[in-house]
């Protein structure tokens, strides 16, 4: 990996297969950044884990507890650049003035000026430091760059997924931004830490995540709050203050972001200067660093980094080694692979579903009023020619509601929604038409007029066969109209009581049968020959 700038010697040297930095205060900057989750074409993340055992299970991690401070934010705001100064500062922990040479180009994690992303997926960086906390325990902190958010190639998921994993694995996320904080900041935030907060399901109602510092570049407002961590939460307590005077929405937002984190930080930077943002060629060289921007960076890294502020990494409340840490990616990563969890949605995206649901669900209130008007509950029975016809007729007017409906996504979108309409009016058709078939007289009292039916032969056959002196095959037919006998007096109880309703179910199932098979075609047959004796009749008359 070249990390060199146009102009710039090669300051890397070799060590073994690392890479080792000479650092701006003359010490060794051992390792480079190593990509641990990688971005497919398919929009899908996957885990290196053998890079990462090799970080995680090192001797001077594994066992011990780990400090995760992670930088995420839109893409090109300059995070592997910011965190390159945090490299400087680990490297040097005991060195007053960690910040170094003014000449020495700034190394560690790639970074270069442009408009395009340099970052993909996420990278750790290789080399572990160890540093003693106030307690007296030996803690390691780790340093994660994060690929940046909204640039064209990424989508939203693509951002969701990236900075939700993140903040799950780090104990302090770095929220990069540019000259404010705005209310499409916090919205994205909101979308980020909701992702994560489902992948963790039960999290006993405690805050999921730890720190969550926002960090403000290019501040152009020091006359309203001054440049640093004073300045930082004095804007940050406005940001986030709910009043009643707020809209729903508004409110729901901040107390989202307030409910995830533990603790919630901000820090204003001023502007590096225009050799920074201007210069193709520039390679991190402090001499053309504004020194304003110099005096608050010494004093923003030693915040989140010091041996004294460092926080250590807690899921549930326990301390987490560097091998816990490498499960806690496993199980994560997995979560997100899945169909587990839904598909994150762009603002305008659930905005437009909403508006489009919305619009069904009028179309579909129209279609059951008119159904109502002409067969509802107290409307007669009415005939199934005439009931499609007024099926047609309301559909149609209820699928025209929706068609000239003003709907947000384009015809193409609505066009699912359109089909989903014609669907859903078919099922509810249904039921209408069986509302409608329990009006009639004669369906109701088709299952006892059958049994009836099915009696009444029974005796006539059972009689004849009597009198011809078939005793056996009498007794038989006495005994289908005896049991014919019980199952009306069971169908007769189920519909006065209501119980065993799925008894009288299965009974009206079997008249139907009886009725459609049997009955039906001799009641047919008999009816034809009527009429064509009627014809007969009259034809000789004539």
């Amino acid at each position: 990996m070249d990390h060199s700038m146009d102009g710039s010697a090669d300051p890397h040297k070799a060590e073994g297969d690392k890479l080792v930095n000479v650092s701006a205060s003359g010490a060794q900057l051992k390792g480079e950044p190593v990509q641990i989750v990688l971005a497919t074409e398919e929009h899908t993340f996957e885990l290196d884990e053998e890079a990462l055992s090799k970080i995680l299970l090192d001797p001077r991690v594994r066992d011990r507890n780990v400090v995760v401070v992670s930088v995420a934010g839109a893409f090109r705001k300059g995070k592997s650049f910011l965190l390159d100064f945090f490299l400087r500062y680990l490297s040097a922990l005991d060195d007053p003035n960690w910040l170094g040479d003014s000449n020495s180009p700034l190394e560690g994690f790639s970074w270069r000026g442009g408009s395009e992303r340099d970052t993909t997926g996420i990278l750790m960086w290789s080399e572990p430091f160890v540093v003693k906390a106030a307690s007296g325990d030996e803690l390691v902190v780790l340093l994660m760059d994060t690929q940046g958010a909204f640039d064209s190639s990424s989508t939203v998921k693509d951002c969701a997924t990236v900075f939700a994993l993140s903040t799950m694995v780090s104990s302090v996320q770095v929220y990069n931004l540019s000259m404010n904080i705005q209310e499409d900041d916090l919205q994205h935030l909101q979308l980020f830490t909701e992702y994560g907060r489902l992948a963790l399901e039960d999290n006993n109602n405690t805050k999921p995540f730890q720190v969550l510092e926002f960090l403000v570049r290019d501040w152009c407002y020091p006359y309203e709050a001054a440049y640093g961590e004073q300045g930082g939460l004095a804007m940050l307590e406005k940001r986030l203050q709910i009043s009643d005077r707020q809209h729903q929405e508004l409110q729901q937002i901040r107390q989202h972001i307030k409910s995830c984190f533990q603790r919630i930080g901000c820090f204003l930077l001023p502007h590096p200067g225009l050799k920074v943002a201007t210069n193709p060629h520039f390679d991190g060289r402090l001499s053309d660093i504004e020194s304003e921007f110099q005096e608050h960076l010494k004093k923003l890294v030693p915040r989140l980094l010091s041996p004294q502020n460092v926080v250590v990494k807690e899921i549930n409340g326990s301390k987490v080694t560097g091998k816990g840490l490498l499960e806690y990616f496993r199980a994560y990563i997995k979560i997100y692979q899945g169909d587990e969890l839904p598909e994150p949605k762009s603002m305008l995206q659930a905005t437009a579903e909403a508006n489009n649901l919305a619009a069904v669900a009028n179309a579909k209130d129209l279609y059951n009023k008119e159904m109502e008007k002409v067969c509802g509950g107290d409307r007669p029975y009415m005939g199934p020619e005439l009931l499609q016809r007024e099926h047609s007729r309301c559909k149609n007017a209820a699928v025209n509601l929706f068609n000239t409906t003003r709907k947000m996504g384009g015809p193409e979108f609505s066009e699912q929604y359109g089909e989903r309409l014609a669907n859903e009016l078919e099922e509810t058709y249904e039921n209408f038409q069986k509302h409608n078939d329990s009006k009639n007289i004669f369906s109701a009292a088709r299952t006892p007029a059958t049994i009836f039916a099915v009696m009444v032969f029974a005796y006539v056959v059972s009689g004849l066969l009597g009198f011809v002196g078939l005793e056996s095959l009498a007794n038989v037919f006495n005994l289908v109209l005896g049991i014919s006998l019980v199952v009306l007096c069971i169908w007769a109880y189920v519909r006065y009581s209501g119980d065993f309703r799925e008894l009288g179910v299965y009974i009206d199932q079997i008249a139907d049968h009886i009725w459609e098979k049997v009955l039906s075609p001799i009641y047919m047959k008999a009816m034809q020959s009527g009429v064509e004796h009627a014809v007969k009749i009259k034809t000789k008359k004539q």
